[in-house]
């Protein structure tokens, strides 16, 4: 609920519109305006402002949008919105005005956003080597040393740590698992951006789809697996410095998901470098693979995430199989990859040591 204070709107309209206003009444709308606070209104309850700018008299509405569902469960989700109405309402004949968009600071300030263009993002800076640099030594070297084992163990307990907090909302997984499936940077958002090629026929990529949607509805039951999630846990966005030091770097989308993105997220590069490497999954790689998954179950009694996994790879798999995003990958690599994604997602259960067979190595 929110108070909207009379005050603070007239201070946010006459700093908007350059000149001295008035507020004569609001109300929410159907009701009449009175010249008073309105107390604990509800979001997306459209409220009714009368002003007075100039001697004249004017009328405006406030619109604000309830958290839920159908994708506004966050305020980044009715951002999003409220912000391509103001741009999309003033491009339409006949459409009433949008005349700002804002937002409520945290001492019920109104602050303006109409103005804005492209959005930015300010962060901290953080030193360290990418860990993809550890990968590529490996995949020259093929020899692991303490520390390799050290770090990836310290990898996969720090996501042991943080998948132990729930989501509290279970909607949320239901939401995770259709954008897995259906968003734009997902899945079918990937399989729309590929690029005609010898090796993936367009009927190859739906046939993926397909499996994918079958997924979605296996996994929407599960919303038990909902917790805390990084969203795009690769080696490149992991920054190691002295020992198990390290930082991360790009969360994506959503603070909530299942344990299976991120675990599924890093040892598909495991898959990735080993192919490179050999053309099959062995040697350091498969040490690195298997140790991973069965650390991870064990000490996060999280075995369930085995028949959770398939989309997660499939969705890894896509992107590193893309030749857009990997243009050096060689045809052997990308057909493999391909038929990892098939076969994983034609099984019914994960099986961490049966990569070679599902890469058809």
């Amino acid at each position: 609920m929110l108070d909207l204070n009379l005050d603070s709107l007239q201070r946010y309209l006459s700093s908007l519109l350059r000149a001295p206003v008035t507020v004569l009444g609001m109300a929410p709308l159907g009701k009449e305006p009175r010249e008073q606070d309105v107390k604990g209104y509800g979001y997306g309850t459209p409220i009714r402002v009368d002003y007075e700018i100039g001697g004249e008299r004017r009328a405006a509405v406030l619109h604000t949008i309830t958290p839920g569902p159908f994708g506004h469960e966050h305020m980044p989700d009715r951002a999003r919105i409220l912000l391509w109405e103001h741009q999309a309402f003033n491009r339409l004949p006949r459409h009433v005005p949008s005349l700002d968009v804002g937002v409520f600071q945290s001492d019920g300030a109104l602050l303006s956003l109409g103005r804005a263009g492209e959005p930015f993002l300010l962060t901290g800076y953080a030193e360290g080597e990418s860990y993809a640099f550890d990968l590529e030594r490996l995949r020259s070297t093929d020899s692991l040393t303490a520390s390799d084992i050290e770090r990836a163990d310290a990898l996969c307990d720090y996501l042991v740590g943080i998948h132990r907090v729930p989501g509290r909302n279970p909607d949320l997984y239901q939401r995770r698992i259709r954008e897995l499936v259906g968003h734009g940077e997902c899945i079918m958002g990937l399989t729309d951006s590929y690029p005609p090629h010898p090796l993936i026929p367009p009927t190859l990529l739906e046939q993926i789809e397909h499996h994918c949607v079958r997924w979605r509805w296996k996994l929407k039951p599960l919303a038990h697996r909902l917790c805390q999630v990084h969203g795009d846990f690769h080696p490149w966005n992991i920054l190691f410095r002295s020992g198990t030091d390290f930082s991360l770097l790009d969360r994506s989308r959503g603070e909530f998901g299942d344990p299976a993105d991120d675990v599924t997220s890093l040892t598909m590069n495991y898959l990735l470098f080993s192919l490179q490497r050999s053309g099959r999954l062995e040697g350091v790689f498969d040490t690195l693979f298997r140790r991973f998954w069965e650390r991870y179950i064990e000490q996060s009694g999280d075995g369930e995430i085995l028949r959770a996994a398939a989309p997660f790879f499939a969705f890894r798999g896509l992107v590193i199989a893309h030749p857009v995003w990997y243009p050096a990958l060689s045809d052997s690599i990308r057909r493999k990859l391909l038929c990892f994604v098939l076969a994983v997602l034609d099984a019914n259960c994960f099986d961490p040591a049966g990569v070679n067979r599902y890469c058809g190595a």
